[in-house]
């Protein structure tokens, strides 16, 4: 497995491996400089001295290798200024390869050899690094000269590049003195940056290895004085508040979905005792069986909603989304139900705008809006009306259910979408109801993409609003 610290040592290798590329580039581009400066002295001395020899061609004519320079070759500002320190030889050949004449400080060399002269010839300018009898290298220059009396010369102009050599190696020695330096300070830099970076990291860790089921209500220190580490934390801190509150959620849900199992499994244990402790009528056993048909029922009211709740808790609730017109939904669904209004005595009507599709599931959404009009069928007394009003608000399709029944208490409200709850109201009506259906009604519109409001007056009346975003050619279904 990976680890950080892991990540943070190969960086130093990877500056390593930078170093020593950028040494290179630099020893190479300084290597090449420095052969230039070195070739542009050699050709001004070259150059220097052929002006030499087209203005006195005489003094080469008696071909005297011994005779001194004059003081303007020997002292010219040029040499002088040019390569101070360096060793540096001038002399002149003729094309035949003898030696026509050399500075006093020159070299032995008596002739050129013929392969120097024939690459002269064609090149007129010629440029060799050759080593010298004691070892250090030399860069020489030829240059082919035609004096003003048609006598042809081949100059030379040589350098010691001891200097050149020591320059380089000098260059390599601080290259690589100023690299080892800087890997040097980055190792110990990357190992204290490690541990600045990785203590708060293995405090969070810590924390939250050692953070039990009974530690939920416990929260990770925000002291860490990196802004980075703090927002790590706080996003683990959320993380743990959000898994609190589902826990607390979930055993909240288990205790009242046991609370509510067990009434019903109490009274089919009671009625099968007492069926058991003596002989019965016929009469008698198909009472008790059709009392405990009674209890089953109950259950299985109460476990369907239960599973649905289920499927929509998990990381993919089973909605599949498409293109769907609510208008002929919604129409179709009232039709239904408007039965079911006449037997209550209740006016049941549908107001419809023209509003563009969604994006929703129609078995579901068709689910929801059911147990919305099953609600307010319920709540609504004889003689009052159930509205189902269909338009478009703030680029969303809303659906509204409006009734006329007693209304809901303000104090209700902030808790009628929670699981299992119900009203006293409802609770002395003594409907059959489970608490579970506009806790469905909250999932199904969420996973839409929607949401679902309320709002409700005592003697007046309830308007539930479901909203769910329009549909548009650029949003894809999921």
């Amino acid at each position: 497995m990976k680890s950080l610290r892991n990540l943070i040592s190969w960086s130093t290798f990877v500056l390593m491996a930078g170093l020593l590329l950028f040494s290179a580039l630099v020893y190479a581009a300084s290597e090449v400089l420095l052969q230039r400066f070195v070739d542009g002295r050699l050709l001004v001395l070259g150059e220097t001295l052929a002006e030499f020899v087209e203005r006195q061609p005489e003094l080469f004519e008696h071909r005297e290798q011994d005779i001194p320079p004059t003081s303007e070759l020997t002292q010219s500002t040029t040499e002088q200024h040019i390569l101070p320190d360096v060793t540096h030889a001038l002399r002149v050949f003729s094309t035949d390869g003898s030696l026509v004449w050399r500075s006093p400080h020159a070299g032995g060399r008596e002739s050129l050899p013929p392969r120097i002269l024939e690459q002269v010839r064609l090149k007129t300018l010629l440029f060799e690094t050759l080593k010298a009898p004691d070892g250090i290298p030399a860069r020489h220059l030829f240059l082919f000269l035609v004096s003003k009396s048609h006598v042809q010369y081949v100059l030379q102009a040589e350098t010691s590049l001891l200097h050149y050599q020591e320059t380089l190696n000098g260059l390599v020695f601080l290259l690589a003195l100023g690299s080892a330096a800087t890997l040097f300070f980055a190792w110990v830099g990357s190992h204290w940056l490690s541990k600045k970076v990785l203590a708060p990291i293995e405090a969070l860790c810590t924390g939250a290895e050692t953070m039990s089921e009974a530690d939920l209500g416990k929260r990770l220190p925000m002291d860490s004085p990196y802004q980075e580490f703090r927002r790590l934390t706080q996003a683990v801190n959320a993380v743990l508040d959000q898994f609190q509150r589902g826990s607390e959620v979930q055993r909240n849900f288990c205790e009242i979905a046991a609370h509510e199992m067990k009434t019903p499994l109490t009274i089919l244990q009671g009625n099968l005792e007492v069926a058991l402790m003596k002989a019965r009528t016929v009469e008698e056993y198909h009472e008790v069986l059709l009392n405990n048909l009674q209890q089953v029922e109950r259950l299985i009211a109460l476990t369907r909603p239960l599973l649905t709740l289920a499927k929509f808790t998990s990381s993919k609730p089973p909605v599949n989304l498409m293109p769907l017109a609510l208008e002929p939904l919604i129409q179709e669904i009232v039709e239904e139900l408007t039965l079911l209004a006449d037997d209550h005595q209740i006016a049941l009507r549908f107001e419809s705008q023209p509003v563009p599709p969604v994006l929703g599931d129609a078995q579901w959404l068709k689910q929801a809006l059911i147990n919305l009009l099953d609600n307010a069928l319920q709540y609504t007394p004889a003689g009052g009306s159930v509205t189902v009003r269909l338009q478009t608000v703030d680029h969303e399709v809303a659906v509204a259910v409006e009734d006329t029944g007693h209304g809901i208490e303000p104090e209700h409200i902030p808790h009628l979408f929670e699981r299992f709850y119900r009203t006293d109201w409802a609770r002395a009506k003594d409907t059959a109801g489970t608490g579970l259906g506009l806790p469905i009604v909250k999932e199904i519109m969420e996973a839409h993409g929607g949401s679902i409001s309320v709002t409700s007056e005592v003697n007046k009346g309830s308007v539930f609003t479901l909203r769910l975003p329009a549909f548009t050619q650029h949003r894809i279904p999921a």
